[in-house]
């Protein structure tokens, strides 16, 4: 039995029109009868086993930085916007008309 539409996005918990778009873009196998879309549960289940094979190869490594790396950034991104007096650096305020 061929899935609708609705059926596979109920399945996938995705939007349907993730599905027309998927299909349009040839991302998922469907069938194309008298121009409505229809799915094999079989070559959906293929598809989406076919997510599984990822290797470790193709995950980066997770990259862990220093708490006292984060504060400096931080820092350095508010002494880039804020001036001492808590007020937008005159660069902005000239943009914004001159207030």
């Amino acid at each position: 039995m061929l899935l609708t539409v609705k059926d596979l996005s109920t399945w996938l918990n995705v939007k349907p029109s993730t599905l027309y778009l998927w299909a349009a873009q040839g991302k998922i196998p469907c069938r194309k009868i008298h121009g409505v879309l229809r799915f094999e549960p079989d070559a959906i289940t293929s598809w989406l086993r076919s997510f599984d094979s990822i290797s470790a190869k193709t995950i980066p490594p997770l990259i862990r930085h220093s708490k006292r790396g984060a504060d400096q950034l931080i820092e350095a991104a508010k002494r880039a916007v804020y001036t001492p007096d808590r007020e937008k650096p005159d660069k902005d305020r000239a943009q914004q008309g001159g207030n």
